[in-house]
């Protein structure tokens, strides 16, 4: 944790988050505008695991696995997960990067506030958790357990939770950044 924290306090150059931002928010656009929509073409409405942040039971698991046939299952397993396999990695470290940079023009900062910085990290390995708990359930289909549900879900709700205080600490940030752009010089507030 301590290397982590030591490479974001480093993090000053503004064009390598931009990239990294950039290349996530692709990877991101292509799963919401392709891969999610094509596999959803064979769940009827029903809503895929991996876009649940409340989590769900096995029933709706066993639901919604049943209503994607074999050929939902196996687009879920072949086009959606592949592509989220990467996208973890790249939220972790780009959203890390994106968030130290604006901590770091903060004056004054307490360096114990770039532990912030590892909500993303936190957030992408739940997602990870979660792919394969899904991975492992849909090759278990039609006799998906109570286990693998629960705790699949459990790493859905760690996800979807650290990406919401995430972007609430990323906008507070950036609020206060605002204030002290806009603050005239030689006041205090």
């Amino acid at each position: 944790m301590g290397r982590i924290i030591k490479q974001l306090e480093k993090q000053r150059s503004g064009k390598k988050v931009l990239v990294l931002f950039l290349l996530t928010n692709i990877v991101y656009a292509y799963m919401l505008l392709v891969t999610i929509p094509a596999t959803m073409t064979f769940s009827n409405g029903l809503q895929l695991l991996d876009m649940m942040p409340a989590g769900y039971n096995l029933d709706y698991v066993n639901t919604l696995l049943q209503t994607l046939g074999n050929t939902g299952r196996q687009m879920y397993l072949t086009k959606q997960i592949p592509v989220d396999m990467i996208y973890p990695l790249l939220f972790g470290i780009s959203y890390a990067a994106v968030l130290a940079y604006f901590l770091k023009k903060l004056p004054g900062l307490n360096q114990n506030y770039l532990y912030l910085c590892l909500l993303p990290v936190i957030a992408g390995i739940a997602d990870y958790f979660e792919n394969i708990g899904i991975v492992t359930m849909l090759n278990a289909y039609p006799t998906v357990t109570e286990t693998s549900v629960h705790l699949t879900s459990i790493f859905s709700i760690i996800k979807s939770s650290a990406t919401s205080i995430y972007f609430l600490v990323l906008i507070v940030v950036l609020i206060v950044l605002g204030f002290r752009t806009l603050k005239p010089k030689g006041k205090n507030l």
